[in-house]
């Protein structure tokens, strides 16, 4: 069974929003086995979205337009749909009692136009919307099945997982699932890692594909059977057999973050952390933070951008700064034994390198970084050679030192 999502809207197209409902309509739909055959997005114009839904009809059996059922001039999805199913519409009661209430409890105007969000195309299955106030809908045509959705996400996610959903399940009989699972990794590139995976990368069901994420390397385990529990057991088999190889690696599934892993792990290990930061400009300080609970392991940050500071603060040599500059492993180096020295932590992590745009040169060119780290008097440093604009360059890097972290505490081999 195929479906197509139809997502409305002119700022989805200008790229003044981003398309998170994708990625509910995806995930909805897999849980029920249905595939998702396309997602198509258009601008607000009647013509082209019946177009759209014409093109649909043709491949797909459920076919789900989101947004575009306000109440002003450029909300055409539902008309755009009759249209082309060359059906009428009618008034969903309750919406338009909840409608009017809302405008006259808070002593609103009352305005026309605000009743076309209660209309709904007739005899359809009606899906009151609890948390806004266009409904959902679905009509089946031909053996088809068209969905109308509302656009904000927290709209549609309720309407998507508590009513159309169950609704499909119950329409077709459904039973099959597809259900994933993303193995989270960092420490290791995308080829050393794939490679070390071949046999199981060449497996139908459950599939194993490698994606790449901002300074992480993710796996994705996707299964397929006729029910959740027999796609769970596929899903926990192919990850048992994954972390056999990679297992070093993965620092996490699904939701972990690799900032609250690594907090985590210095919570558990009852260890302290302090950072001094040039290149990172505080990112890195900000990421261990992002925990709850980092009052108990953060101790200390700083962000010395000029050489003096490195030396006052953080007693770098100044012969140091002057013979090899403040983006080398010798600064590097010393900013973290400095940070450690003067807090007193069990960790002090450093960064420091040439973010660009300026800056760079043929020795020493934009995307230079290094990243130090002083455990209890032990240090590892690294060299990064890393590419972007300013802003990703220092989340890299920002990443990289987590799993720098995450790595030593692990006592994997950097």
């Amino acid at each position: 069974m195929k479906a197509e999502i139809i997502c409305t809207g002119t700022e989805l197209l200008l790229g003044q929003i981003i398309n998170s409902n994708a990625q509910i309509f995806s995930t909805g739909l897999a849980s029920l086995g249905i595939d998702l055959f396309r997602i198509t997005t258009v601008g607000d114009n009647k013509k082209r979205i019946e177009e759209a839904i014409e093109h649909a009809r043709k491949m797909a059996d459920i076919i789900i337009l989101n947004g575009g059922l306000g109440p002003t001039e450029d909300d055409q999805t539902r008309e755009a749909l009759l249209r082309v199913l060359n059906k009428e519409e009618e008034v969903h009661a309750p919406t338009l009692q909840k409608i009017r209430e809302y405008g006259m409890s808070r002593n609103l105007p009352y305005l026309k136009n605000n009743d076309k969000v209660a209309y709904v195309p007739k005899d359809a299955t009606v899906f009151v919307n609890k948390v806004g106030s266009a409904p959902g809908s679905a009509v089946v045509v031909d053996h088809q099945v068209f969905i109308l959705t509302p656009g904000p996400p927290h709209e549609l996610r309720p309407m998507l997982m508590n009513d159309i959903l169950p609704w499909l399940r119950e329409h077709y009989g459904l039973e099959d699932a597809i259900k994933s699972r993303v193995m989270k990794l960092v420490g290791i590139g995308e080829s050393s890692a794939e490679e070390m995976v071949r046999d199981l990368v060449g497996s139908t069901n459950p599939t194993l594909a490698p994606t790449i994420k901002k300074g992480e390397l993710h796996f994705r385990i996707t299964a397929k059977a006729h029910t959740t529990a027999r796609a769970d057991a596929m899903l926990d088999d192919m990850e048992k057999r994954f972390r056999s190889k990679l297992g070093d690696y993965v620092f996490g599934t699904d939701h972990d973050t690799l900032e609250n892993v690594v907090g985590r792990l210095l919570i558990d290990k009852r260890l302290t952390i302090s950072c001094a930061e040039s290149c990172t400009g505080g990112l890195l300080a900000s990421a261990l933070t992002d925990v709850p609970g980092s009052s108990s392991y953060m101790h200390f940050s700083c962000l010395t951008y000029s050489d003096e500071w490195k030396e006052r603060l953080l007693k770098v040599p100044g012969d140091i700064l002057m013979k090899r500059g403040a983006v080398s492993v010798e600064t590097a180096q010393a900013m973290a034994k400095g940070i450690r020295a003067m807090t007193g932590s069990d960790i002090g992590i450093a960064t420091t390198g040439i973010a660009g745009p300026d800056g760079g040169s043929l020795e020493k060119p934009v995307g230079l970084v290094y990243v130090s780290l002083d455990f209890q008097g032990n240090q590892v440093t690294k060299k990064l050679l890393l590419s972007g604009d300013r802003q990703h360059i220092k989340e890299l890097t920002v990443k990289r030192a987590l799993g720098l972290v995450y790595a030593i505490l692990n006592g994997v081999e950097v």
